[in-house]
């Protein structure tokens, strides 16, 4: 009678393991699940983000108070073609409290991980043409993703591994593979959507991509998808969807940038079989 009960007893663990459910012994790892930092991760992390909202926050306060009501993060090309003809006036105004504040909040958005950064790219351009907008994408993009490599770098490893425990791993298999050449791997993944940049940002720390490497590869990386963007805010009044941004040309010459980044990895690893 002992050996049925431990064999259906087996049977119903091995069920709620791959159903993802919880039996009364497997109760704990499933809150840990849900909160993956611990106390004082959480703290030091919502500290930061304390640090970086009352700094945007005073600049904020420094705008005239006519301008207040007025502001407010875009999340449609409609809301976005509304801001840019209410900020057009105020850069040409106050550009140093413009830039400041452009440059405060995209940071403070690529740090935290709040949508959106897309509609500042293009903001960028409709204001300030390709060269200027191109410059500014990159400086802040790179400073946020840095900011985010070093928070990650604090609190990030059980973020990472509680969102994407599958893709992290197969993420370090492959910075293993390619250590030798590991800056023409991340330009890749960053010139081509092959992974997402904010999943790049979280996850590089973790699987030991040194900072310089990750440095490096941001700052050229983004360039040619910056260029797509800020490009596009010259005509966003021509632009239906985000959507529209990266149809099937404006891809296959991303990945045909990226596969050139990692030809001089092809070409080794060719003369070494040989």
């Amino acid at each position: 009678m002992a050996a049925p009960r431990i064999l259906a007893e087996s049977e119903r663990l091995i069920r709620d393991v791959e159903t993802g459910e919880d039996s009364p012994t497997t109760k704990k790892p499933k809150l840990e699940r849900r909160f993956p930092l611990t106390r004082w991760e959480f703290a030091a992390a919502f500290g930061v983000f304390v640090v970086f909202a009352v700094g945007l926050f005073s600049i904020y306060l420094t705008m005239p108070a006519a301008d207040y009501g007025k502001l407010k993060l875009p999340r449609s090309i409609s809301d976005l073609r509304i801001l840019k003809e209410h900020l057009a006036t105020y850069a040409r105004i106050y550009p140093t409290k413009f830039i400041l504040g452009y440059c405060s909040t995209y940071i403070f958005m690529q740090t935290f991980m709040i949508p959106g950064t897309i509609f500042m790219s293009l903001l960028a351009g409709a204001l300030f043409g390709i060269i200027k907008g191109i410059f500014l994408v990159v400086f802040n993009a790179t400073a946020g993703a840095s900011s985010c490599y070093f928070l990650s770098k604090l609190i990030g490893r059980p973020i990472v591994q509680w969102l994407w425990p599958a893709k992290l791993k197969l993420f370090q298999a492959e910075i293993a593979k390619r250590r030798d050449k590991l800056l023409n791997y991340m330009l890749f993944l960053r010139i081509t959507p092959t992974l997402p940049n904010l999943f790049i940002n979280l996850a590089s720390p973790i699987v030991d991509v040194p900072y310089p490497v990750f440095f490096l590869a941001t700052v050229v990386g983004l360039v040619p998808a910056s260029y797509v963007t800020v490009r596009a805010g010259l005509a966003l009044g021509d632009l239906n969807s985000v959507k529209d941004l990266y149809d099937f040309k404006t891809l296959s010459v991303l990945f045909l940038i990226g596969f050139i980044s990692i030809l001089p990895t092809i070409l080794k690893r060719k003369r070494i079989y040989e």
